[in-house]
């Protein structure tokens, strides 16, 4: 805990101490989940929907073992996510125009995306449980799998535009002139949100650039998830600095 708090030049408070860990785990827990991206074998590329049951139910054979050692490291490991974006919540309850509402609304969809994304993993767990499973099961797991990871993407929407929203309404805390975030960063989290939703269509497409393993559904979807993750990391770092000294902890 010292080591975090020296890193950052801030005061040994527990409080500041907490959300220090909860920032600096995140670099770790990326670097866990892409280990787990790289070795699911059905992730580069991404599996396509029109394969035949016969090769889905052949994909899940050859490849038992490295897709229990993907998914069991998603869900073990992606939850840790969850204090990066707790962070966030805790730093929206700071902005002086809001009630709350907005921070818990944005912590609701959060944990709603957080168990979304474990049914997920356990989908691609029971497609791989059996190897003599009638092929047209595994192929049902499959979908199910696919579609519950890339569709439900209005969580992920919605907790955007919720953040954009609370940042904008911020005016500054105590009548500083100076919001939590800078203004800049609502834009980023609604462009964010608008780069995910039309992921929401490979629920019902099956080719083309809206499907599960299409550009847009997956490789757009990752890549603002992972931009947004990012930018938000030294955003929140930036933010920690700045309320050492707007809560009189620091000259």
């Amino acid at each position: 805990m010292r080591i975090l708090a020296a890193a950052e030049d801030l005061p040994a408070t527990s409080a500041l101490r907490a959300q220090l860990v909860c920032l600096w785990i995140t670099p770790a827990v990326g670097a866990i989940l892409l280990v787990a991206f790289v070795s699911f074998p059905g992730f580069l590329p991404p599996m396509s929907p029109q394969m035949s049951a016969s090769d889905v139910a052949a994909f899940y054979a050859e490849n038992t073992a490295m897709i229990r050692f993907s998914m069991l490291t998603f869900n073990l490991c992606a939850i840790m996510l969850l204090p990066f974006f707790t962070l966030i919540v805790v730093q929206m309850k700071r902005m002086a125009t809001q009630t709350h509402a907005l921070a818990y609304c944005y912590l609701t969809a959060v944990v709603s995306g957080a168990t979304i994304f474990a049914l997920a993993d356990i989908f691609y767990l029971v497609a791989a449980f059996r190897r003599d499973r009638d092929p047209a099961l595994v192929q049902l797991l499959n979908d199910l799998a696919w579609i519950t990871l890339v569709a439900p993407v209005g969580m992920l929407v919605a907790q955007n535009l919720l953040l954009a929203a609370a940042i904008f309404f911020d005016t500054g805390r105590h009548g500083s002139p100076r919001p939590v975030f800078p203004r800049w960063t609502g834009y980023f989290a609604a462009l964010t949100g608008v780069a995910m939703a039309p992921a929401a269509a490979a629920a019902v497409v099956s080719s083309g650039p809206l499907a599960w393993n299409g550009v847009v559904s997956f490789w757009v979807r990752i890549a603002a998830f992972v931009a947004f993750v990012t930018v938000m990391f030294f955003v929140l770092r930036n933010t920690l600095r700045r309320q050492v000294i707007d809560d009189g902890l620091a000259a």
